[in-house]
Formats: structure tokens, sequence, C-alpha cells
């Protein structure tokens, strides 16, 4: 459950933020009639979201024995490539994504076109990527945490993003973004590294990677470590934990750490200025921590 919980806070806040952003903008501007619009594209994009993680879902849950396993391994890889992207990505282009949706707001109402639908695409490709996001991650997640787990776990990271959300840009409050993010995008880089371990395992028992040193150690005999209970099963979902790996498992775990907490560290934060005159003033303060 707080693996789950983690990824929305995270994933979830970045959604939020873009949607207030947005609203913020629009109610500067006076065009508070095209909140509706907005909306529609936001709902139309969690909607994606939720029968792309849905679908997915049911098609590796109708799969069985070694076709099961392979499957499992390909979300783990995929969702390891995708949160390594998203983490330095966000790193970088921070600072400039107001700016970004408040020009293309600004190229939406100036267009001459259909000004609705404009807007409702600008929230809608904004969302949809969070929200595609999170549900491989959620996906990934439930290979070792049971679905209802997962789904309050993420109810509730969702409900403090939101919260956090408003509070940033609508209520004018200062969070330290810089330090938030930093420090989401350093557990999420741990929980990167368990889910490659994961995948390794998952191939070795579908009998398509082999192991040159099984059982590194053997922790069985202590309980509470084992995936039969809460805490063993914490530890595999946000961890990679595994009470008796094979060697590869643990090289997997550790070189990922090792070098991608490195290059996060020591990796230069954007230049990019923001657009000048666009930020309303609750966003201007926010984004000072």
């Amino acid at each position: 459950m707080l693996t789950a919980l983690l990824i929305m806070v995270r994933e979830g806040f970045e959604a939020a933020l873009v949607v207030a952003i947005v609203y913020a903008y629009l109610r500067r501007i006076g065009r508070t009639d095209l909140s509706r619009a907005m909306w529609g594209g936001v709902l139309a994009a969690a909607g994606l979201a939720v029968v792309a993680g849905v679908v997915i879902h049911l098609t590796v849950g109708s799969l069985d024995g070694a076709a099961r396993l392979r499957a499992f391994a390909a979300i783990t890889v995929t969702a390891v490539c995708v949160l390594t992207w998203m983490v330095f990505w966000m790193r970088k282009q921070a600072r400039a994504i107001k700016g970004q949706l408040q020009h293309e707001i600004d190229e939406a109402i100036n267009s001459g076109g259909n000004v609705r639908a404009a807007i409702t695409a600008v929230a809608f490709f904004a969302v949809a990527r969070e929200g595609l996001e999170a549900a491989l991650f959620l996906i990934a997640a439930a290979t070792e945490e049971s679905g209802a787990d997962v789904l309050l776990g993420a109810v509730i990271g969702l409900a403090i993003a939101s919260v956090l959300g408003y509070l940033v840009v609508l209520g004018g409050r200062r969070l330290p973004m810089a330090t938030f993010f930093k420090v989401t995008g350093l557990m999420l880089i741990v929980f990167a590294s368990g889910l490659l371990a994961r995948s390794v395992a998952y191939l070795q028992y579908a009998g398509d990677l082999g192991t040159v040193w099984n059982n590194v150690y053997d922790l069985t005999r202590y309980e509470s470590l084992t995936t039969g209970t809460e805490t063993g099963r914490f530890l595999a979902a946000f961890f990679g934990w595994d009470p008796r790996p094979a060697v590869e498992q643990v090289l997997a775990w550790a070189a990922y750490l090792g070098v991608v907490s490195w290059l996060y560290l020591r990796s230069p934060r954007s230049t990019q200025p923001e657009r000048p005159g666009h930020l309303p003033t609750p966003v201007r303060d926010a984004t000072r921590g």
C-alpha cells in the first residue's frame, strides 16, 4: 500500500499542479468560462489511464506459468525505463512547465479556432502522461502486492496529491518544490532498482535466465522478512527485497541504484528561464522553494 501511495503522491502531485496551473491562469486572464473544457480534458485523460491499466491488468491476469512471469518481467522493465526517464526529465524541466502550459493556453485562445477544444487538448495531453505513467507503475507494484492494497494506497496518495496541488497553486502556500521532487525522485529510484531486481527474478523463475550463484544469502528463517508477511511484502514491493536472492538480482539492484542515484544527484538544474509576466502570484511564490 505504501508503495502505491508514494507513486500516486508523486505522479498525482504533478498532475494536480498541471490542472491547478491551467485553472489559475484561466482565472487570471478572465476566461473561467473555459474551465469546463479544461475539466473535460482532465477527466478524459484520467479515463484513458484507467482503461489502459485495466486492459493491461486483465491481459496479464489471463496468463499463467512462464508466460505470466515473462509478462511481469516486461512490465517491470518498462516501468524501470519510464521511471528513470521521468525523474531526470522532471528534474530538468520542472521550472519550465508552468510557462510552457501558459504559452499553450495563449496560443489556443489566440488561434481563432475552437478554443474550448484546444483547452481540452492542452489539459488532456498534460494530464494523460502522468496518468499513464501512474497506471504502469501501479501495475508493476501490484506484481508483489495485493490489488486491494495497491488501490487503497493509490486513492490515499491521489487525495494527498490533490490537496498539495491546491494549496501550492490556488492557495498560494509555499512548498520547497526542489526538495520535494529531489526526495521523491530518489525514493522512486530506489523503487525502480527493486523493480529491476524483480525482473531478473521473474526471468530466472521462467527459465529464461540462469544464475551462477543462487541464494547469496538466506534469511527465510526470519519470518518477518519473508514475503508471506506484511513487512516482507512491503520490502519486496518497494525495495525489490528477496530473502533468498540470486547474485544476479543483487548485482542488478546495486548497479542500478548506485549509478542512477549518482547521475541524478549530480544532474545539473535546468537553466531555461520561465516565460515572464504569465505566472499568477500564488504560483510565483510557490515555486521559490
